[in-house]
């Protein structure tokens, strides 16, 4: 009887002193569901409901800080205490732009950005609607350190560049796979609709301890939004002055008890042809593009994860002399770049059924390309599969990631250069340890290994260090190698066009980078509520190996080879934002770098690379009439340009350019906005000061050109540096139903 008594008065006590709380997650006094919220230092934690509510039990009294946290939105944080009664606890979590959350680029682990020891950029669905743009590779361009690239004044292809480096150095990710590699690196970075995007993650400097051979400069995680946390319905359509039209469409649904539905198309349509240069050549590419895109989210026991994602694309793009037509793709007559790109992907993460936790992702594309530059024909396939496990194994003290990973690559196209197929399989192993020295103290130490049969074994370590002497102050630097296989004709356009011989002096070897990266962020709080962030960083790089296009020894070739010498990148990155009280957000950057390669005791600047680059975005909301001003830009230095030696007439180096656009957005109507602007406001274009753009455009072919006078000059679209397209307004309307 007394043990029972006991008992009785041992459930009393814990039932006075351990109450619950509940509660209710919300944005803009509509339901958020799916937020994170915990009680910090403790291991209690709830995930709110559809209907945004949420529950944690038996929670002791004391005083405690409550977190509501949730990707997309502003982390808030409650002071609360627990006595005697149950407590409730709203939050209202307001949209972010520059987020402070859960990324997982940098370590390959789902941690706060202030917390990761690699420091990772964050872009969310909110800046890229500052600018509306009907890709990927357009919305990046005001990002700071980050530059599409055109590569072509005819077929208007692009890369993406990182602190100077070309966008082969660049991995592009989606959901975390390397699906975005080779052909699609040129041709299949558009169609993924800007809809679908929970945010953008970006990471400067080497990543091939963790994703191999690509991720030399850097790398660009595009992370599609989960099917829980889609509107129901979403449409997002524009159409601008010179008549592209671009929409989005999508709608989440529930497919049985435990599966999620997200599906979204993007359709982009240009067919209007413009010589405003007067060259007889199109300033803008024709293109007519469609993307279907799905995701499907499984609901399992403990929360394990399951989903599986696909897109399709079919893209039909040409470019050329304003009286082509189809027929007269690949003969000789009227010039044109007819391209036609069909690929498949699908990707997906399984996490195992086991104790530990251990994760299964894959991915697989498909990509066929028919194309003519000219009549050059060129005709390509591509299969990329990847297959990777990850065992993450926290322990006192120690974070510890282990992975095991195969690469799948088949190549094959129409060139001379490929003789026959190229397919490969390389095997990697890689693994990482986030060590808490202390409160203030994180190393994180990373290694991977690859075997490639045609080169041979590859190691790839890494090391960072994070010193945080106060929450608002964050000291990184991180330092590791990288190294990338080179394939020419997937990454190289000016090797295609048929304008230029290309010469391979030698078999290529992978090229090699060591890189060190120092970053520190900093947050200011004002008496007047204003926040301030601070983010900059210094890097150097030093390549051996490096692979570069020679457009100077002979204007009639491009000549490759590994650089018998030394290539450095190095430069200082700034970045600030601020959120005002007042309704006033800006976001201000700054890049200085210099790109050289030094060969023979000779220094010369990396072609297409600018000394410095500035991007800014200033925003202003008035609540009262529901209206939204926004200014956005970039302006980019001089640039060394792929001229045709000295008889050529055309500028040797880029002038200081800059692309501005302004937009007004009013959200006053239910689900809806409108939204309008104009875009490169200063009607910028590359021919300012030129005599021409491209070389020979009378005469494509080169049929009266005599190769005995230097004067003479052939054919050649490589002189490109930015977009030929100029002002142009552009209005829409977004519907989104939660």
């Amino acid at each position: 009887m007394r043990y029972l008594i006991i008992g009785f008065v041992s459930v009393l006590s814990f039932s006075v002193t351990a109450q619950n709380i509940t509660g209710k997650t919300q944005t803009d006094g509509s339901t958020l569901p799916y937020v994170n919220v915990y009680l910090k230092s403790e291991q209690k934690g709830a995930v709110s409901n559809d209907d945004g509510t949420f529950k944690i039990n038996n929670v002791e009294a004391g005083t405690y800080t409550i977190i509501a946290s949730f990707t997309g939105y502003q982390t808030q944080k409650k002071t609360i205490n627990i006595s005697s009664n149950d407590i409730v606890v709203n939050f209202d979590l307001p949209e972010s732009e520059l987020l402070d959350e859960v990324v997982v680029t940098g370590t390959l682990k789902a941690v706060s950005r202030l917390e990761s020891p690699v420091p990772v950029e964050v872009y969310s669905p909110t800046f890229l609607k500052k600018n509306p743009t009907p890709n990927i590779f357009e919305a990046l361009q005001n990002v700071n350190g980050v530059r599409p690239q055109i590569n072509c004044n005819v077929c208007n292809t692009g890369d993406i560049h990182i602190n100077g480096l070309e966008g082969p150095y660049t991995l592009v990710l989606i959901d975390g796979m390397p699906i975005v590699s080779g052909l699609s690196t040129v041709y299949g970075l558009s169609g993924i609709p800007n809809s679908l995007i929970e945010q953008i993650e970006i990471v400067k400097g080497p990543a091939s301890s963790l994703y191999g051979s690509e991720a030399v400069g850097g790398l660009i995680n595009i992370i599609t939004k989960l099917p829980e946390n889609a509107p129901r319905f979403f449409a997002d359509s524009y159409v601008t002055g010179w008549g592209e039209v671009n929409l989005d469409v999508g709608f989440k649904t529930k497919v049985g008890k435990k599966a999620n539905l997200l599906f979204g198309t993007n359709y982009f349509n240009y067919n209007n042809p413009i010589d405003n240069n007067g060259d007889n050549f199109t300033d803008l590419t024709l293109q007519n593009r469609i993307s279907v895109f799905q995701k499907w989210d499984f609901k399992r026991d403990s929360n394990r994860l399951f989903s599986l994602a696909g897109r399709y694309f079919y893209e039909d793009r040409w470019g050329g002399e304003m009286q082509w037509n189809p027929s007269f793709r690949g003969g000789n007559e009227v010039y044109g770049e007819s391209i036609y790109t069909s690929r498949f992907e699908l990707l997906g993460k399984y996490q195992l059924p086991v104790t530990e936790k251990v994760l299964f992702q894959f991915s697989y594309t498909d990509h066929d390309q028919n194309s003519v530059y000219g009549n050059v024909p060129y005709l390509a396939q591509q299969r990329i599969g990847f297959g990777q496990f990850t065992w993450d194994k926290p322990l006192k003290n120690h974070d510890l990631l282990f992975g095991v990973a195969a690469r799948y690559n088949y190549y094959n196209d129409s060139t001379p250069a490929t003789v026959g197929a190229d397919e490969v399989v390389i095997p990697s192993l890689f693994a990482q340890d986030e060590i808490k020295l202390s409160d203030k103290n994180t190393l994180l130490l990373g290694a991977r290994y690859d075997y490639d049969k045609r080169h041979g074994n590859i190691f790839t370590p890494r090391i960072a260090y994070k010193f945080k002497p106060t929450s608002d102050d964050i000291f990184r630097v991180n330092a590791g190698t990288g190294f990338r296989v080179v394939n020419i004709f997937t990454e190289e356009h000016a090797a295609l066009t048929g304008a230029r011989d290309v010469i391979i002096t030698e078999e290529l070897k992978p090229e090699r980078s060591y890189n060190v990266n120092v970053n520190y962020l900093k947050k200011f709080y004002t008496k007047s509520g204003a926040i301030i962030g601070l983010d900059a960083s210094a890097w150097y790089t030093h390549f051996t190996n490096l692979i570069t296009p020679d457009y100077d020894t002979n204007p009639n070739q491009i000549i490759y080879d590994n650089l018998d010498g030394k290539a450095i990148t190095k430069g200082v990155s700034v970045n600030f934002d601020a959120i005002i009280a007042s309704g006033v957000k800006v976001l201000i950057g700054g890049t200085f770098q210099d790109v050289s390669q030094t060969e023979n005791g000779i220094k010369q600047r990396q072609i297409l690379t600018e000394r410095f680059t500035g991007t800014w975005a200033a925003s202003y909301k008035s609540y009262k009439y529901n209206l939204t001003l926004d200014y956005t830009g970039n302006i980019y230095g001089p640039m060394r340009l792929p001229t045709l030696g000295e008889f050529d007439p055309r500028k040797e180096n880029s002038p200081v350019w800059s692309i501005q656009n302004i937009q007004l957005t009013y959200d006053g109507l239910t689900n809806f906005e409108i939204y309008g602007g104009v875009k490169n406001l200063l009607n910028w274009t590359p021919n300012r000061g030129n005599p021409f753009i491209i070389s020979r455009a009378n005469d494509p072919f080169d049929k009266t050109l005599d190769e005995n006078d230097p004067t003479d000059l052939p054919f050649d679209p490589s002189y490109v540096y930015g977009p030929n397209q100029g002002i142009r307004a552009f209005f829409g309307m977004r519907y989104s139903f939660k």
